[in-house]
């Protein structure tokens, strides 16, 4: 199996343990997994540019996209949660692209005492509200997200959706917390 392992192989690993360990910051991240991407490295991986094209490409529009979702945050300090709305003519006034409200979600999360942490965006299309779910610790956002909104996941990350408006999928959210 070491053999089968080239630079182009061992590049796409590493892309993929990068963002599955949120950089190496998650709970589940281990020695065997810094072990692992050593032997990565060891392989002649550009770990450096491979973080660069990951997290440093955004557009002009993606960040005022995220400026947007981050003046839409709102925080429920009673539930130990915040969570963030985008709207399908926000998405539309920045110029959306496929991919460009990855890790918004994550902003949620990172404020001091926040465990719980959701972003909700419309897709007309779709006709649907799209939500990504994150926690800290053990509250679950697969089980939340599989009760109540369609979805699943994993313990700390999770997705659902809701087939009501922003306004009805808010009030409901609220409700259940």
């Amino acid at each position: 199996l070491e053999n089968l392992i080239n630079k182009t192989v061992a590049t796409c690993l590493y892309t993929g343990i990068v963002t599955d360990s949120g950089s190496f910051r998650f709970p589940k991240t281990t020695s065997a997994t810094h072990k692992c991407v050593a032997d990565l490295i060891e392989k002649g991986i550009n770990n450096s540019e491979i973080h660069n094209l990951l997290f440093d490409n955004s557009s002009y529009n993606r960040l005022l996209l995220l400026g947007k979702a981050l003046q839409n945050l709102k925080m429920l300090p009673e539930y130990k949660t915040t969570y963030i709305t985008l709207t399908q003519d926000e998405l539309n006034e920045f110029g959306h692209q496929k991919g460009d409200t990855e890790g918004i979600v994550n902003y949620a999360l990172s404020i001091k005492g926040i465990i719980f942490g959701v972003i909700f965006i419309e897709d007309e299309e779709q006709e649907m509200i799209k939500i990504s779910f994150r926690s800290k610790g053990s509250f679950s956002v697969n089980q939340f997200s599989r009760n109540h909104f369609e979805g699943g996941g994993h313990d700390n990350a999770a997705g659902g959706r809701s087939r009501e408006n922003m306004e009805q999928t808010l009030k409901r959210f609220k409700s259940i917390l």
